[in-house]
């Protein structure tokens, strides 16, 4: 873990009691400042700004565009002063980096819709999710014990931000991820916790002799089948309808069990179950592929604290008892379950890692 902790500078103090007080102010305020700059963001006033380049414009030119008075533009403005989102020349506002990379970088609006969207009510429950290891701020939306089984029933705003959120993680991957699985000539692929069927319908199009099962929970299930069948791959790619943590066996015939960024939606020990019935289930020489995201395997710290803040979702929002894991959990688990980790990859799509996994020779 040292390694790591001295990368993302995690290994000692280096504020001085000025920035460190300067830093605690931020996180006091955190939740204002990160309202303010939706509003900023959503009512235009970013774009505005954007457009006008190095000249910036002042609050009597950007009222007439959008629909916001001169109070609340100002108001806004300068909470973006105090969090770097603008800067001042003269009168005028200037877009600064932090506000071009909150206006035009993919990541960071999938980030923000996300937390806005799914995650920003439900967190004034944080501490009692802690506390009853259950995932309290869920029901903001409705009276589910998870939230895998309401993803179909969540509000459109909300439901659209959590998709957008998940594919962007894990869709990023698939191709370098593929090269690899097409390397193991695979007949039959299992794709456990498959979503909406993206992966399994990338497998069809890339490889017109495999067949996919996609096994997850029935009301998931029902998503995926019917993109697959708009897709036209009803013929080559069927589902299993499980939940794995009450599941006592699963269906034999696959070459390559698949799992993308679904374990991390599980605790340790559930993590160590559901290894645990498919080492028990899968053929000899079958291979497990784990594609993941480790907060520890990073290549940049921005990468290992969104990974560790997202993981409070999985806390307050998804289920009460999983997140982002360090690396060495996931070997420890599979270890512990008899698997042998035959190649871990790295730096696949954003920071995701790859582990292919066999049955341990005794």
């Amino acid at each position: 873990m040292n390694n790591e902790m001295a990368r993302y500078g995690y290994d000692e103090e280096k504020l001085s009691a000025l920035e460190a007080i300067t830093e605690a102010q931020k996180i006091a305020f955190a939740p204002m400042i990160f309202q303010a700059t939706v509003v900023l963001r959503d009512s235009g006033i970013l774009a505005i700004l954007d457009q006008a380049g190095s000249d910036g414009c002042c609050c009597d030119e950007i009222e007439p565009q959008v629909q916001l008075n001169k109070y609340a533009i100002q108001l806004l403005l300068d909470v973006g002063l105090s969090a770097k989102i603008v800067y001042q020349k003269g009168e005028s506002f200037v877009l600064g980096k932090v506000g071009h990379y909150l206006l035009h970088d993919y990541m960071t609006r999938v980030n923000m819709d996300f937390t806005q969207d799914v995650c920003y009510q439900g967190l004034f429950h944080l501490k009692e999710s802690f506390e009853q290891n259950a995932p309290v701020g869920l029901s903001v939306f409705g009276p589910w014990s998870t939230i895998y089984p309401a993803l179909s029933q969540l509000p459109e705003q909300a439901q659209k931000s959590w998709f957008a959120f998940d594919h962007f993680y894990s869709d990023t991957a698939f191709s370098e991820a593929f090269k690899y699985i097409a390397q193991l000539s695979a007949e039959h692929i299992y794709d456990v916790g498959g979503n909406t069927g993206k992966w399994a319908m990338f497998c069809a199009r890339h490889d017109p002799n495999v067949k996919i099962t996609i096994l997850d929970l029935p009301q998931q299930l029902a998503i995926a089948q019917e993109k697959i069948k708009e897709a036209g791959f009803c013929e080559r790619i069927d589902g299993f309808a499980v939940d794995l943590l009450q599941a006592q066996s699963l269906p034999k015939q696959a070459d390559v069990w698949w799992m993308s960024q679904f374990l991390d939606c599980f605790s340790e020990e559930q993590i160590i179950h559901i290894l645990t019935l498919i080492h028990q289930n899968m053929k000899p020489d079958a291979k497990v592929c784990i594609l993941e995201v480790f907060w520890d395997r990073q290549p940049f710290e921005a990468g290992a604290l969104s990974l560790n803040a997202t993981s409070l979702y999985f806390t307050c929002m998804a289920n009460g008892n999983s997140r982002f894991y360090h690396s060495k959990v996931f070997y420890e688990c599979l270890h512990q379950v008899g698997f042998h980790i035959e190649q871990d990859i790295d730096g696949l799509g954003v920071g995701h890692t790859l582990l292919i996994c066999r049955k341990m020779i005794s």
